[in-house]
């Protein structure tokens, strides 16, 4: 009778053992994949400037010598400000530099581009902010005697670097098809 009692403890206690779960394996985080279609190039026409911008977003006047390149699908926008130089180029690049790097704060870096079109005198940089700042972008030309252009790029949201990545590397591809376009009209 023991061996039988010591037989069946045996198998009950095989039977508890082999009831357990399979270990808990966390799945690796997915990340989305966000892809913008390539827009043609549509024309903006100003009194001082004209540049080619994408046309699949909207572009509207916003005030006096201000532009808004609005994105809906990405809830974002470029912010363009013309101003005429007049005796104060070193206070308008001074004030456009300083606006860039207001986002140190939070930003994990600033990397400045410089850019350079002396056929088309187009002189100027692009700032690009990495990290959660409120504007990932912002760049300034000017041809350094009339002309003053600044931009910058703003999100309709609370900065997530990792999560606004693509819609922002999208936005500063546009600004430099912006900046490349860019031809100053002279009155």
């Amino acid at each position: 009778m023991k061996s039988k009692s010591l037989v069946g403890f045996f198998m009950v206690f095989l039977l508890i053992l082999s009831c357990k779960d399979e270990p808990v394996i966390p799945k690796p985080k997915a990340k989305m994949r966000l892809e913008y279609p390539q827009g043609k190039l549509a024309d903006l026409e100003t009194e001082n400037f004209s540049f080619k911008y994408n046309q699949l977003a909207e572009a509207e006047p916003n005030g006096d010598q201000a532009y808004t390149i609005s994105y809906p699908e990405m809830k974002g926008a470029i912010f363009l400000s013309y101003k005429k130089v007049d005796g104060n180029l070193s206070q308008l690049i001074h004030d456009s530099k300083r606006l860039s790097y207001e986002h140190a704060a939070k930003a994990d870096n600033i990397v400045e581009q410089p850019y350079v079109n002396p056929n088309e005198k187009v002189y100027g940089a692009l700032f690009e902010v990495q990290g959660n700042a409120a504007s990932q972008s912002q760049f300034f030309v000017t041809d350094s005697t009339e002309h003053f252009l600044t931009g910058s790029v703003y999100f309709y949201s609370r900065p997530n670097y990792d999560s606004i990545l693509p819609a922002a590397s999208y936005l500063q591809n546009d600004i430099r098809s912006i900046i490349e376009t860019l031809r100053w009209k002279n009155k």
